[in-house]
């Protein structure tokens, strides 16, 4: 056996002065070493796989990539129906402005020979505070109705006193 080609590599790597046996030792210790991460690496490789399996639930490429495809389609298809109901909304709520939301309603007798108080003041208001304010009143000879335009919450015509509180109550001014 010729052992100075042996020594010569190690000379020429510049470890001729290194014991073999240490050498060799920490061969070893890394050999060690690198058998403890490739353990660790299939370990994390293990539960990768666990992991892909449970998301793809048994599915092949083609059909995992089909639902990711259906995914994004649903999203659209939501995407659009969002909108569509924010524009309807809007819709809605501009004719909302103009529809009557609030009511005040007084009762009263008036005339004080009549009882059960069979007159009253309505009033119907939007959004605006536009809206009228009919007077009914009540009487032995018959029922008179008669209407006042309201704008911006004031009437341009002079109001009863039971007309001022129907308006003030759709007004959110009195209860």
């Amino acid at each position: 056996m010729n052992n100075t080609g042996y020594s010569n590599l190690i000379n020429t790597i510049g470890l001729g002065n290194i014991d073999i046996g240490y050498l060799f030792l920490g061969m070893a210790v890394l050999l060690v070493i690198l058998l403890i991460l490739t353990i660790c690496l299939l370990v994390k490789t293990q539960k990768l796989k666990k992991r892909l399996d449970r998301f793809v639930l048994g599915k092949d490429g083609v059909s995992l990539e089909q639902d990711i495809i259906a995914l994004f389609e649903d999203n659209k298809f939501l995407k659009i129906n969002c909108d569509k109901n924010k524009k309807d909304i809007h819709t809605l709520y501009k004719r909302m402005e103009t529809a009557y939301q609030k009511m005040g309603l007084v009762k009263y007798d008036a005339f004080r020979q009549m009882g059960g108080q069979l007159s009253f003041s309505l009033a119907l208001l939007n959004e605006n505070n536009d809206g009228f304010i009919i007077n009914s009143v009540h009487s032995t000879d018959g029922c008179y109705s008669y209407t006042k335009e309201v704008i911006a919450g004031e009437c341009s015509i002079t109001l009863g006193k039971e007309e001022e509180k129907a308006l003030a109550i759709a007004m959110g001014d009195e209860k």
